[in-house]
């Protein structure tokens, strides 16, 4: 959800920035084109004026200065004009050293003009005919006064247009955050689903999620109906087989075989590896892998009922003791961890002499299972080649019965480490570590 949020603040951010930017450069713009006009008027005024002030006098064109403005007197005023005609031309005394460039066309000019002191000019161009003569007047302004109030004025709607954009993305949180909410509230469901806390999602969520939940609890219910008739069909076919092949080994110790007894050892020892090898393929094909959602194995209420079965087959001079944390769930299929601990505690009760002991530990990274005795146990050089891939580890070891490939085919499902150590009873300790997320 946070990904979705900050995706939609940078998109939001983007596209206020695009669109503030815009939209100020493009007032200030449509304002400077406003202003420039209005200043026009004023210069054009202002030509028409120098115009009336042109006199005759005895020595020809004269300006009459009184009718002059008198910002056209005081140096770099900010007003200036130049007056051609007949080869000569009048500057205003505004302009002291400098000199203003004739423009080319007639009219505003487009383009700033160059003035003392750092000014800006707004320049105009008028043509007359008087007097018989062509008379070209250009006045300019300063507009350096404009330009830093554009400046100022840009400071300050950046700044206003960050504080809203702030604001904006607050709310723009607040409001994400707020509608994203029951998202949030199905993932956690999901979760929940994932570690066997719950077996469907709650059908209260908005209208618009209403169609996703209900599908992904039909999606559930499904996968769960399909898993079991799967593992019932499996059962019946693995039921349906051994029958066959419980005849065909008799069959093959019968008298007549006898007489032949390569044929019957060879034909014994294929028929064994027969039902080995469709015991543990039909082993292998009835895992669950990852745990169906709602699927969980509750410790105290499985262990005690598994641990009541193993004293009533191995007797009662077994010494059988669990540990684990109350209220401790592993979220894995109940069917699969009972096969797996069934065979590593019923191989561990077949060796022990008087006490089996399992430990389920809950760590940082996972969950651990020791299952301890005080048999025999293991020779260390053996140990690698008991959990070597492919062997099944009653056949490694003679008369030991460890348990069934089945057990290593569930550890590696779920991405966990079978490992065979020493235990403190004296005998051999079997650590199964499951990963806290499931590969």
């Amino acid at each position: 959800m946070r990904s979705i949020q900050r995706r939609l603040s940078l998109g939001l951010v983007s596209l206020l920035l695009v669109i503030g930017l815009l939209l100020a450069e493009s007032s200030l713009w449509l304002f400077d084109r406003s202003l420039r006009g209005y200043l026009q008027a004023g210069l054009q005024d202002e030509a028409q004026t120098l115009l009336s002030a042109l006199v005759r006098g005895p020595k020809g064109l004269q300006l009459d200065e009184r009718r002059l403005s008198a910002a056209f007197r005081r140096p770099y005023s900010g007003l200036y004009f130049r007056i051609d005609f007949a080869e000569q031309t009048w500057r205003s005394r505004s302009l002291w050293d400098r000199d203003l460039q004739p423009a080319a066309e007639a009219g505003l000019q487009a383009a700033l003009g160059d003035g003392p002191q750092g000014q800006q000019w707004l320049i105009y161009r008028a043509d007359y005919q008087r007097y018989g003569q062509q008379i070209s007047i250009h006045v300019a302004r300063d507009y350096t006064p404009v330009l830093n109030s554009f400046s100022q004025v840009q400071k300050i709607v950046l700044g206003l247009g960050l504080a809203a954009l702030v604001l904006v993305l607050l709310f723009q949180r607040l409001i994400v955050g707020r509608a994203l909410r029951p998202l949030e509230q199905t993932r956690r469901q999901i979760m929940q689903l994932q570690q066997g806390q719950r077996t469907q999602l709650d059908q209260q969520v908005p209208q618009e999620l209403e169609p996703l939940v209900a599908q992904i609890n039909h999606l559930l219910a499904h996968t769960e109906d399909t898993l079991k008739r799967s593992r019932n069909a499996l059962g019946n076919l693995g039921h349906a087989l051994k029958t066959p092949l419980a005849v065909l080994v008799s069959l093959a110790s019968r008298e007549e075989l006898k007489q032949l007894p390569e044929l019957r050892d060879s034909l014994v020892g294929q028929l064994q590896q027969i039902e080995q090898r469709v015991a543990r393929e039909l082993g292998r094909a009835r895992l669950a892998g990852e745990a169906l959602p709602g699927a969980h194995f509750d410790c105290a209420t499985e262990l005690p009922e598994l641990f009541s079965t193993l004293q009533m087959i191995h007797g009662k001079h077994l010494q059988l003791d669990w540990q684990a944390a109350p209220g401790l769930r592993l979220p894995w299929d109940r069917e699969d961890l009972l096969e797996l601990l069934g065979n590593l505690l019923d191989n561990a009760c077949k060796w022990a002499d008087s006490q089996v002991c399992l430990q389920v530990i809950r760590a940082a990274e996972g969950y651990q299972l020791l299952i301890e005795d005080d048999g025999p146990g293991i020779e260390v050089a053996l140990r690698d080649e008991v959990l070597s891939r492919g062997s099944r580890l009653d056949e490694q070891v003679a008369g030991h019965g460890l348990g069934l490939g089945i057990v290593r085919d569930i550890v590696d499902a779920w991405g966990g480490q079978l490992q065979l150590g020493e235990s403190a009873l004296g005998g051999l300790q079997v650590s199964v570590t499951l990963p806290l997320k499931r590969v």
